[in-house]
Formats: C-alpha cells, structure tokens, sequence
C-alpha cells in the first residue's frame, strides 16, 4: 500500500480544487496551476480535502498513486503559500543584478552571463557590502522554482577546494584539503 497516496490533502481557506476529467485546477491567493493526471485515477473533493484512489494494485497504478498525490499537494502548497529558494555566489567579484526576468551574473567567466527567467518566476538579486549576492526566486509551481535554481546553479559549480561557485543558502559543502607543504 502507498503511504503516500493514501493521505488525504488539506485544502487551506481560501483554495479551490475543480476536476474535469483528467484535469487539476487550483486556484488560491498566488495563483493557479493546472495538471493533467492519469484518467485511471479516481480524485474526489469532500470535506475540504482531496483523496486519490489508484484503480488496480497494477505496479504502474501503484508507482503513480504517491506521485500524483504529491504533485496535487505541491500544488496546493503553491498557490496558498508559494515556493521559494536562494541561492548564494561565493567568489571574489561575484555579482549578480536583474533588469526584470533578465539576470544578469559575473562569475569570474571572461563574459558576463545573461539568463532569461521564465515569466512564471519572479527573481531577484540582493547584494550587501561585505557579504555574498544572494539570488531569491519565487513562483507558485515547484518544478519550475527548482529547475530555473538547478540551471543557475550549474553555471558554476562549487569547487571543493575553495568553495567557489553557486550554492543553496544554508548548504554544506564538503571540503577537500589541499597540497601538503614539501619537507
């Protein structure tokens, strides 16, 4: 039995779920998303809460039944309180602007590179004197906040010498000892 599948998904005040057919519509306070989800699988709205039912103990039903309900939750996450992630430049001259969904970021590259973000996700970048710049991204839908982070970050991948590079505010990067001195 799916763990996952099988809990229910609260909906908070203010969320509205419609189904038609194989269609997820949520709308909230941030926005609305919509999903298509398999037409074998059952979704009935009662009680402010959202349940998916898998047709058949079939391995591809079963390996489903926990996706699609976490797909639905994120959802639902999204629109009541939205997603959020940001990621910091370590480096000497590091920089980061945006002039709207453009960003703009030196990364120690003989060129300065230019990033279109999707308009779905709103970007910005913050730098403090003495500190590293930090760029937020925000957006209903977390496969999309994730996937633009993913691509930002793959632009400079921390080093485990220095640790130079993008990373996750908060992340721990393990690092590596140098040359030992010569006797």
């Amino acid at each position: 039995m799916s763990r996952v599948g099988n809990k229910p998904i609260a909906l908070p005040q203010g969320v509205e779920v419609k189904i038609d057919g194989s269609t997820v519509n949520v709308k909230g306070a941030k926005g609305s998303l919509a999903r298509e989800v398999d037409s074998d699988f059952d979704l009935a709205v009662e009680d402010g809460q959202i349940t998916v039912k898998r047709p058949t103990d079939q391995k591809r039903h079963k390996a489903l039944h926990g996706l699609y309900r976490s797909l639905i939750n994120n959802m639902v996450i999204g629109v009541s309180e939205g997603y959020k992630k940001e990621l910091e430049l370590v480096g000497v001259g590091y920089k980061a602007t945006t002039q709207g969904q453009i960003l703009e970021m030196n990364l120690g590259y003989s060129h300065n590179i230019f990033m279109q973000i999707p308009s779905e996700v709103s970007v910005s970048a913050e730098t403090q004197k003495g500190k590293n710049p930090i760029v937020t991204l925000e957006s209903t839908d977390k496969e999309l906040v994730g996937e633009v982070a993913a691509k930002i970050r793959s632009l400079r991948k921390i080093e485990p010498y220095k640790g130079k590079g993008i990373r996750f505010v908060g992340e721990i990067i393990r690092r590596k000892a140098g040359k030992t001195a010569a006797k």
